[in-house]
Protein backbone atom coordinates (compact mmCIF):
# COMPACT_ATOMS: atom_id res chain seq x y z
CA UNK A 1 0.00 0.00 0.00
CA UNK A 2 1.20 3.87 -0.46
CA UNK A 3 -1.00 5.38 2.44
CA UNK A 4 1.94 5.34 4.45
CA UNK A 5 4.95 5.57 2.02
CA UNK A 6 4.21 9.56 2.01
CA UNK A 7 4.12 10.54 6.07
CA UNK A 8 7.84 12.28 5.63
CA UNK A 9 7.19 14.30 2.32
CA UNK A 10 7.03 17.29 4.50
CA UNK A 11 8.90 17.00 7.64
CA UNK A 12 7.70 20.07 9.53
CA UNK A 13 3.94 18.71 8.88
CA UNK A 14 2.05 16.81 11.77
CA UNK A 15 0.97 13.74 10.09
CA UNK A 16 -2.53 13.13 12.04
CA UNK A 17 -4.04 9.38 11.89
CA UNK A 18 -7.02 9.35 10.14
CA UNK A 19 -9.68 6.67 10.75
CA UNK A 20 -8.68 4.54 8.83
CA UNK A 21 -5.11 4.56 9.37
CA UNK A 22 -2.84 2.21 11.71
CA UNK A 23 -4.81 1.36 15.09
CA UNK A 24 -7.97 1.64 13.85
CA UNK A 25 -10.30 -1.09 14.86
CA UNK A 26 -12.80 -0.58 11.83
CA UNK A 27 -10.88 -1.32 9.31
CA UNK A 28 -9.34 -5.03 10.58
CA UNK A 29 -12.63 -5.39 10.97
CA UNK A 30 -12.84 -4.58 6.97
CA UNK A 31 -10.68 -6.23 5.77
CA UNK A 32 -11.43 -9.77 7.62
CA UNK A 33 -14.48 -9.16 5.88
CA UNK A 34 -13.77 -8.83 2.99
CA UNK A 35 -10.91 -12.37 3.07
CA UNK A 36 -14.00 -14.32 3.82
CA UNK A 37 -15.96 -12.81 1.35
CA UNK A 38 -13.37 -12.84 -1.23
CA UNK A 39 -12.16 -16.08 -0.23
CA UNK A 40 -15.53 -17.97 -0.63
CA UNK A 41 -16.89 -16.20 -3.70
CA UNK A 42 -14.17 -16.91 -5.83
CA UNK A 43 -13.67 -20.14 -5.20
CA UNK A 44 -16.79 -20.78 -6.27
CA UNK A 45 -16.30 -19.24 -9.05
CA UNK A 46 -12.73 -21.45 -10.13
CA UNK A 47 -14.98 -24.30 -8.63
CA UNK A 48 -17.85 -24.01 -11.69
CA UNK A 49 -15.38 -22.89 -14.38
CA UNK A 50 -13.19 -26.07 -13.81
CA UNK A 51 -16.16 -28.78 -12.37
CA UNK A 52 -19.20 -27.43 -14.63
CA UNK A 53 -18.27 -25.34 -17.71
CA UNK A 54 -14.51 -26.59 -18.12
CA UNK A 55 -13.36 -23.72 -19.80
CA UNK A 56 -14.91 -24.06 -22.74
CA UNK A 57 -13.97 -20.95 -24.53
CA UNK A 58 -11.43 -17.83 -24.06
CA UNK A 59 -14.02 -15.87 -22.13
CA UNK A 60 -14.06 -18.72 -20.00
CA UNK A 61 -10.17 -19.02 -19.52
CA UNK A 62 -10.05 -15.42 -18.95
CA UNK A 63 -12.83 -15.60 -15.82
CA UNK A 64 -10.96 -18.05 -14.41
CA UNK A 65 -7.53 -16.45 -14.08
CA UNK A 66 -9.75 -13.17 -12.92
CA UNK A 67 -11.04 -15.37 -10.34
CA UNK A 68 -7.57 -16.54 -9.29
CA UNK A 69 -5.97 -12.66 -9.34
CA UNK A 70 -9.23 -11.60 -7.12
CA UNK A 71 -8.07 -14.88 -4.84
CA UNK A 72 -4.85 -13.83 -4.67
CA UNK A 73 -5.54 -10.38 -3.37
CA UNK A 74 -8.23 -11.69 -1.33
CA UNK A 75 -5.62 -13.99 0.74
CA UNK A 76 -3.51 -10.38 1.45
CA UNK A 77 -6.06 -9.59 3.36
CA UNK A 78 -5.39 -10.97 6.97
CA UNK A 79 -1.71 -9.71 6.50
CA UNK A 80 -3.02 -6.19 5.95
CA UNK A 81 -5.01 -6.71 9.00
CA UNK A 82 -2.61 -7.69 11.22
CA UNK A 83 -0.30 -5.03 9.83
CA UNK A 84 -2.81 -2.15 10.48
CA UNK A 85 -4.35 -3.78 13.90
CA UNK A 86 -0.33 -5.14 15.53
CA UNK A 87 1.50 -1.49 16.09
CA UNK A 88 4.48 -3.92 16.69
CA UNK A 89 4.10 -4.99 12.68
CA UNK A 90 5.60 -8.50 11.75
CA UNK A 91 8.58 -10.56 13.17
CA UNK A 92 11.22 -10.10 10.39
CA UNK A 93 10.89 -8.59 6.77
CA UNK A 94 9.41 -12.02 4.82
CA UNK A 95 6.04 -11.39 5.81
CA UNK A 96 6.13 -7.73 4.71
CA UNK A 97 7.54 -8.72 1.31
CA UNK A 98 4.87 -11.71 1.12
CA UNK A 99 1.98 -8.65 1.50
CA UNK A 100 3.72 -6.42 -1.09
CA UNK A 101 4.04 -8.99 -3.52
CA UNK A 102 0.84 -10.32 -3.23
CA UNK A 103 -1.29 -6.71 -3.20
CA UNK A 104 1.31 -5.63 -6.25
CA UNK A 105 0.62 -9.11 -8.29
CA UNK A 106 -3.18 -8.65 -7.78
CA UNK A 107 -3.14 -5.44 -8.72
CA UNK A 108 -1.71 -5.80 -12.05
CA UNK A 109 -2.97 -9.19 -13.02
CA UNK A 110 -6.22 -7.40 -12.29
CA UNK A 111 -5.67 -4.74 -13.96
CA UNK A 112 -4.51 -6.75 -17.15
CA UNK A 113 -6.92 -9.40 -17.12
CA UNK A 114 -9.88 -6.80 -17.18
CA UNK A 115 -8.11 -5.35 -20.20
CA UNK A 116 -7.83 -8.68 -21.79
CA UNK A 117 -11.31 -9.42 -21.31
CA UNK A 118 -12.67 -5.94 -22.90
CA UNK A 119 -10.19 -6.42 -25.99
CA UNK A 120 -11.99 -10.32 -26.06
CA UNK A 121 -15.83 -8.98 -25.85
CA UNK A 122 -14.47 -6.53 -28.58
CA UNK A 123 -13.24 -9.07 -30.98
CA UNK A 124 -16.26 -10.98 -30.19
CA UNK A 125 -18.95 -8.69 -31.44
CA UNK A 126 -17.23 -5.50 -33.53
CA UNK A 127 -14.86 -8.41 -35.27
CA UNK A 128 -16.97 -11.20 -34.56
CA UNK A 129 -16.25 -13.34 -38.17
CA UNK A 130 -12.78 -11.91 -38.63
CA UNK A 131 -12.24 -13.22 -35.01
CA UNK A 132 -14.22 -16.69 -34.93
CA UNK A 133 -10.69 -18.33 -35.53
CA UNK A 134 -8.36 -16.44 -33.63
CA UNK A 135 -10.38 -16.67 -30.04
CA UNK A 136 -9.38 -19.89 -29.37
CA UNK A 137 -8.71 -21.53 -25.87
CA UNK A 138 -4.92 -21.99 -27.21
CA UNK A 139 -4.60 -18.29 -27.64
CA UNK A 140 -6.47 -17.86 -24.57
CA UNK A 141 -3.99 -19.70 -22.53
CA UNK A 142 -1.15 -17.86 -23.75
CA UNK A 143 -2.95 -14.50 -22.87
CA UNK A 144 -3.26 -15.31 -19.43
CA UNK A 145 0.22 -16.46 -19.01
CA UNK A 146 1.84 -13.46 -20.88
CA UNK A 147 -0.24 -11.48 -18.59
CA UNK A 148 1.27 -13.39 -15.29
CA UNK A 149 4.54 -12.67 -16.02
CA UNK A 150 4.19 -9.36 -16.86
CA UNK A 151 2.74 -8.94 -13.52
CA UNK A 152 5.43 -10.76 -12.38
CA UNK A 153 8.18 -8.99 -13.10
CA UNK A 154 6.42 -5.76 -12.55
CA UNK A 155 5.75 -6.60 -8.57
CA UNK A 156 9.54 -7.34 -8.68
CA UNK A 157 10.85 -4.16 -7.41
CA UNK A 158 8.70 -3.51 -4.81
CA UNK A 159 8.78 -7.23 -3.14
CA UNK A 160 12.64 -5.96 -3.29
CA UNK A 161 12.77 -3.16 -1.27
CA UNK A 162 9.76 -4.08 1.07
CA UNK A 163 10.55 -3.88 4.51
CA UNK A 164 9.77 -3.31 8.38
CA UNK A 165 10.28 0.19 8.96
CA UNK A 166 9.97 1.76 12.90
CA UNK A 167 8.50 4.95 13.63
CA UNK A 168 9.65 6.86 16.67
CA UNK A 169 12.90 4.70 18.33
CA UNK A 170 13.10 1.30 18.96
CA UNK A 171 9.87 0.90 20.85
CA UNK A 172 7.39 2.57 18.20
CA UNK A 173 5.33 1.87 15.64
CA UNK A 174 6.36 -0.57 12.67
CA UNK A 175 5.18 -0.37 9.49
CA UNK A 176 5.55 -2.21 6.27
CA UNK A 177 6.85 0.04 3.89
CA UNK A 178 9.35 0.28 0.81
CA UNK A 179 13.36 1.16 1.65
CA UNK A 180 14.57 1.92 -1.10
CA UNK A 181 18.20 3.36 -1.75
CA UNK A 182 18.53 7.28 0.08
CA UNK A 183 20.67 8.31 -3.20
CA UNK A 184 17.81 7.57 -4.97
CA UNK A 185 14.67 7.35 -3.02
CA UNK A 186 12.35 9.59 -5.31
CA UNK A 187 13.79 7.54 -8.43
CA UNK A 188 12.32 4.35 -7.29
CA UNK A 189 9.22 5.99 -5.98
CA UNK A 190 8.55 7.99 -9.16
CA UNK A 191 9.30 4.43 -11.01
CA UNK A 192 6.70 2.46 -8.45
CA UNK A 193 4.19 5.27 -9.21
CA UNK A 194 4.62 5.44 -13.07
CA UNK A 195 4.11 1.72 -13.54
CA UNK A 196 0.77 1.75 -11.54
CA UNK A 197 -0.34 4.66 -13.47
CA UNK A 198 1.22 3.27 -16.80
CA UNK A 199 -0.64 0.28 -16.74
CA UNK A 200 -3.89 1.13 -14.98
CA UNK A 201 -4.57 4.46 -15.57
CA UNK A 202 -2.75 5.76 -19.24
CA UNK A 203 -3.00 2.56 -21.21
CA UNK A 204 -5.33 0.00 -19.77
CA UNK A 205 -7.90 2.36 -19.24
CA UNK A 206 -8.24 3.95 -22.81
CA UNK A 207 -8.29 0.98 -24.26
CA UNK A 208 -11.19 -0.60 -22.00
CA UNK A 209 -12.68 2.55 -22.77
CA UNK A 210 -12.34 2.38 -26.23
CA UNK A 211 -13.84 -1.38 -26.75
CA UNK A 212 -16.45 -0.54 -24.83
CA UNK A 213 -17.68 2.63 -26.91
CA UNK A 214 -17.21 0.38 -29.70
CA UNK A 215 -18.93 -2.48 -28.31
CA UNK A 216 -22.13 -0.30 -27.59
CA UNK A 217 -22.32 1.16 -30.98
CA UNK A 218 -22.50 -2.46 -32.49
CA UNK A 219 -25.12 -3.63 -30.22
CA UNK A 220 -27.30 0.08 -30.22
CA UNK A 221 -27.77 -0.63 -34.88
CA UNK A 222 -28.35 -4.54 -33.55
CA UNK A 223 -31.01 -6.49 -32.84
CA UNK A 224 -29.86 -9.43 -31.97
CA UNK A 225 -30.96 -9.60 -27.87
CA UNK A 226 -28.15 -12.47 -27.47
CA UNK A 227 -25.25 -9.85 -28.33
CA UNK A 228 -26.86 -7.63 -25.00
CA UNK A 229 -26.56 -10.73 -23.30
CA UNK A 230 -23.52 -11.61 -24.29
CA UNK A 231 -21.47 -8.17 -23.31
CA UNK A 232 -23.73 -7.89 -20.16
CA UNK A 233 -21.60 -9.44 -17.41
CA UNK A 234 -18.30 -8.54 -18.74
CA UNK A 235 -19.43 -4.58 -18.92
CA UNK A 236 -20.23 -5.08 -15.05
CA UNK A 237 -17.14 -6.40 -14.81
CA UNK A 238 -15.50 -3.50 -16.04
CA UNK A 239 -17.53 -0.64 -14.27
CA UNK A 240 -16.61 -2.03 -10.95
CA UNK A 241 -13.40 -2.44 -11.79
CA UNK A 242 -13.45 1.38 -12.97
CA UNK A 243 -15.42 2.82 -9.75
CA UNK A 244 -12.97 0.53 -7.31
CA UNK A 245 -8.88 1.38 -8.98
CA UNK A 246 -9.68 4.56 -10.96
CA UNK A 247 -9.76 6.07 -7.60
CA UNK A 248 -6.60 4.76 -6.65
CA UNK A 249 -4.51 5.33 -9.63
CA UNK A 250 -5.82 9.17 -9.64
CA UNK A 251 -4.17 9.44 -6.22
CA UNK A 252 -1.27 7.95 -7.01
CA UNK A 253 -0.86 10.16 -9.82
CA UNK A 254 -1.84 13.18 -7.83
CA UNK A 255 1.33 11.76 -4.99
CA UNK A 256 3.41 11.59 -8.82
CA UNK A 257 3.08 15.66 -7.99
CA UNK A 258 3.59 15.69 -4.33
CA UNK A 259 6.76 14.10 -5.03
CA UNK A 260 8.16 16.90 -7.25
CA UNK A 261 6.66 19.19 -4.80
CA UNK A 262 4.01 20.90 -6.99
CA UNK A 263 1.64 19.95 -4.19
CA UNK A 264 3.46 21.92 -1.58
CA UNK A 265 1.13 22.66 1.01
CA UNK A 266 0.79 20.47 4.48
CA UNK A 267 -3.05 20.56 4.62
CA UNK A 268 -3.09 18.99 1.15
CA UNK A 269 -0.73 16.11 1.90
CA UNK A 270 -2.97 15.21 5.33
CA UNK A 271 -5.87 15.15 2.98
CA UNK A 272 -4.57 12.79 0.16
CA UNK A 273 -2.92 10.47 2.69
CA UNK A 274 -6.65 10.20 4.32
CA UNK A 275 -8.14 10.48 0.56
CA UNK A 276 -5.46 7.35 -0.24
CA UNK A 277 -6.98 5.30 3.21
CA UNK A 278 -9.87 5.24 1.26
CA UNK A 279 -9.25 4.78 -2.24
CA UNK A 280 -6.86 1.46 -1.48
CA UNK A 281 -9.67 0.06 0.91
CA UNK A 282 -12.26 0.55 -1.83
CA UNK A 283 -9.39 -1.15 -3.81
CA UNK A 284 -9.08 -4.03 -1.88
CA UNK A 285 -13.16 -4.56 -1.54
CA UNK A 286 -12.87 -5.55 -6.00
CA UNK A 287 -11.28 -8.88 -4.56
CA UNK A 288 -15.09 -9.95 -3.31
CA UNK A 289 -17.65 -8.23 -5.94
CA UNK A 290 -17.06 -9.90 -9.52
CA UNK A 291 -18.48 -12.99 -7.67
CA UNK A 292 -21.75 -11.10 -7.55
CA UNK A 293 -21.37 -10.13 -10.43
CA UNK A 294 -21.05 -13.52 -11.88
CA UNK A 295 -23.90 -14.67 -9.14
CA UNK A 296 -26.61 -11.93 -10.58
CA UNK A 297 -25.65 -10.86 -14.51
CA UNK A 298 -24.02 -13.39 -15.76
CA UNK A 299 -26.43 -16.24 -17.11
CA UNK A 300 -24.33 -18.47 -17.76
CA UNK A 301 -22.64 -18.80 -14.75
CA UNK A 302 -26.13 -18.39 -13.27
CA UNK A 303 -27.40 -21.52 -14.59
CA UNK A 304 -24.21 -23.43 -14.11
CA UNK A 305 -24.34 -22.75 -10.51
CA UNK A 306 -28.28 -23.59 -10.29
CA UNK A 307 -27.44 -27.22 -11.77
CA UNK A 308 -24.34 -28.09 -9.55
CA UNK A 309 -25.75 -26.79 -6.12
CA UNK A 310 -29.33 -28.97 -6.51
CA UNK A 311 -26.37 -31.59 -7.17
CA UNK A 312 -24.72 -31.06 -4.32
CA UNK A 313 -27.60 -31.13 -1.98
CA UNK A 314 -29.00 -34.82 -3.49
CA UNK A 315 -25.59 -36.09 -2.74
CA UNK A 316 -25.51 -34.51 0.89
CA UNK A 317 -28.89 -35.76 1.17
CA UNK A 318 -28.08 -39.32 -0.43
CA UNK A 319 -25.28 -39.48 2.08
CA UNK A 320 -27.56 -38.36 5.12
CA UNK A 321 -29.83 -41.83 3.76
CA UNK A 322 -27.41 -43.90 3.44
CA UNK A 323 -25.68 -43.16 6.90
CA UNK A 324 -29.41 -43.39 8.57
CA UNK A 325 -29.77 -46.28 7.38
CA UNK A 326 -26.50 -47.91 7.85
CA UNK A 327 -27.42 -46.90 11.53
CA UNK A 328 -30.63 -48.04 12.06
CA UNK A 329 -28.98 -51.33 10.61
CA UNK A 330 -25.92 -51.58 13.49
CA UNK A 331 -28.49 -50.79 15.85
CA UNK A 332 -30.87 -53.74 14.73
CA UNK A 333 -27.60 -55.95 14.65
CA UNK A 334 -26.67 -54.83 17.82
CA UNK A 335 -30.06 -55.66 19.19
CA UNK A 336 -30.45 -59.06 17.93
CA UNK A 337 -26.60 -59.99 19.40
CA UNK A 338 -26.56 -62.32 22.73
CA UNK A 339 -24.93 -59.92 25.12
CA UNK A 340 -22.10 -61.59 26.78
CA UNK A 341 -21.81 -60.51 30.67
CA UNK A 342 -18.21 -60.06 32.42
CA UNK A 343 -19.29 -60.44 35.12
Amino acid sequence: MNSTDYDYVYDDCDMDSSPLSDGSRFLPVLLYLLFCLGTLGNIAVIWVLLRHIRLKTMTDIFLLNLAMSDLILALSLPLWAYSFHNHQGFNGDLPCKLMTGIYQLGLYSGTLFVTIMSVDRYLAIVHAVAAMRARTRCLGTAGSVAVWVISVAMAIPQVTFAAMETDGGDNGTQHCRPQYPTESVNFWKMLRNLSENTVGLFVCLPIIIFCYVKILIVVQRSRNSNKHKAIKMIFAVVCVFVVCWVPYNVIVFVQTLELYEILFNCDASKTLKYAMSVAETIALSHCCVNPVIYAFVGEKFRKSLSKVLPRSLRWNQQLRVISSHNRDTAEKETSNTPVKSDY
